[in-house]
């Protein structure tokens, strides 16, 4: 009798076990474990979602992504004003900008670098882009999302999922490109389509970003 009691209670002890182990390895399979659509702070990865987040720009008028992102989509783009990957970039990255925002894309762009003034920021975004640059000073929203490099796209859907992350394109000199995954992952999404390549390297200079001590 004693023996059969023991028996059960061991396999009641090692079914609880299973069944935890179990619902953990779901939750981390399913996003909730790494963060994915929890908010901003743990917000990282294609299949995230970006929680509204409210920033500056270089002329101190705050801004949230709700009154910014666009009907059927947004692409954050980080930027710099002296990284000569973005120079090469500027033209195409204000030609997108245009294009789509009539299709409801909006952009925004993000400038994270600590070495970068306020008054540089506004006095390139005014030549360069008709798009909102926000500055994130303190790199809370680079931190969040992961971004480390400037050019580096986020192109959120209307629910603000991280639907692409990456390059704008494969070469930094326009007569070269072979390759748009930006307009591709946007046209995808425009025509209700699942985007096809997701993730790309995104290549140029690092994120200038505030020391933490």
């Amino acid at each position: 009798m004693r023996k059969h009691l023991a028996l059960a209670l061991a396999l009641a002890v090692v079914s609880l076990f299973v069944t935890g182990a179990l619902a953990a390895s779901s939750l981390s399979f399913n996003g909730a474990g790494n963060g994915a659509g929890a908010g901003p702070a743990t917000a990282r990865g294609v299949g995230a979602t970006v929680a509204d987040f409210t920033l500056s720009d270089a002329g101190g008028q705050q801004h949230a992504l709700s009154a910014l992102k666009g009907a059927k989509g947004t692409v954050l783009v980080f930027l710099s004003i002296q990284c000569p990957v973005v120079k090469a970039y500027d033209e195409r990255i204000e030609q997108l900008a245009k294009a789509y925002k009539a299709k409801g894309i909006n952009f925004i762009g993000l400038n994270a670098n600590s070495t970068e003034t306020a008054d540089e920021i506004k006095s390139h975004a005014s030549t360069h882009y008709t798009f909102p640059v926000l500055i994130d000073r303190d790199n809370k929203i680079a931190d969040q999302l992961g971004a480390e490099r400037t050019p580096e796209i986020f192109f959120l859907d209307a629910s603000n999922k991280i639907v692409y992350h990456g390059r704008i394109d494969n070469n930094r000199d326009k007569a070269m490109v072979s390759k748009s995954e930006l307009s591709d992952a946007i046209e995808a999404v425009l025509a209700g389509k699942p985007v096809a390549v997701t993730e790309t390297a995104s290549v140029g200079c690092t994120i200038k970003k505030k020391k933490s001590y």
